[in-house]
């Protein structure tokens, strides 16, 4: 029956051609699967306002007006829960994938307060092009339909290829090229390396080095080292494995 379920909607959403048939499968899916609202967001690579992304969901208009106008998506814990997981997570698992602020209780809370209880969210991140999530979520007096969570991570994930699909020029922009030795630079500073440090590494001058990220920074248009590792990072030029991997075995 399941199977069936997710090859019917498969089969719908290869025919989806509009922002707007996408969140009317969306909503018909969601309350088939046994929840009560969706929220879909993909939010391209490009910065420009002509280009934004996508957002479709049928919230509750008191919990959408709150998350606009105190501008939540910035302080959300869900949205901070993607970059810990590859597959799909339900709420309650929160606690356990990052440190829960007093902030990010009382944003929960505020939320059950607006009509939205637990949920289940389905995160992607394509470096360089865009990153999104699918949620499924419940109103606080209902519990999650955990026997159906399989199938909400096959409709997430069909739901963001989808919205990809529907907008390819969306955001034309393309990744700053940056050559080996910027991205060796780049790399080791990263690591917590100093200018000084990263010479030393790669047998070149300090200044050289201090040069290479300059360069670097121009051709991202930043102005710092952190905002240049977090583009970097964004947009697959290096890896959080890259990162981490040298930090466990250093």
């Amino acid at each position: 029956m399941y199977a069936y379920f997710a090859e019917e909607f498969a089969t719908e959403l290869i025919n989806v051609q509009s922002d707007t048939e996408l969140s009317g499968a969306l909503a018909e899916v969601s309350r088939r699967l046994g929840f009560d609202h969706f929220a879909l967001s993909l939010e391209l690579r490009s910065g420009s306002r002509e280009a934004p992304g996508l957002l479709l969901h049928d919230y509750p208009d008191e919990w959408a007006k709150v998350y606009v106008a105190f501008d939540l998506a910035g302080q959300d814990p869900v949205r901070r829960a993607c970059d810990k997981s590859f597959i799909g997570f339900a709420w309650d698992m929160l606690e356990e994938m990052i440190p829960l602020t007093r902030g990010d209780r009382q944003m929960l809370a505020v939320g059950k307060e607006c009509g939205i209880g637990d949920g289940y969210t389905v995160p992607r991140h394509l470096p360089g092009l865009a990153r999104g999530t699918c949620t499924f979520a419940v109103c606080p007096d209902r519990d999650l339909p955990r026997c159906r969570l399989a199938l909400a991570e096959i409709v997430g994930t069909l739901a963001l290829s989808c919205a990809l699909a529907l907008g390819p020029s969306r955001s034309t922009e393309t990744v700053p090229v940056l050559s080996d030795r910027q991205r060796e630079c780049l790399l080791w500073t990263a690591r917590g390396k100093t200018a000084a440090e990263t010479a030393i590494i790669l047998g070149i001058g300090t200044e050289t080095v201090i040069q290479h990220l300059k360069m670097a920074r121009e051709r991202y248009q930043v102005h710092c080292k952190q905002s240049l590792v977090v583009a970097a990072l964004f947009d697959g030029l290096i890896g959080f494995a890259d990162i981490i991997r040298w930090r466990d075995t250093g």
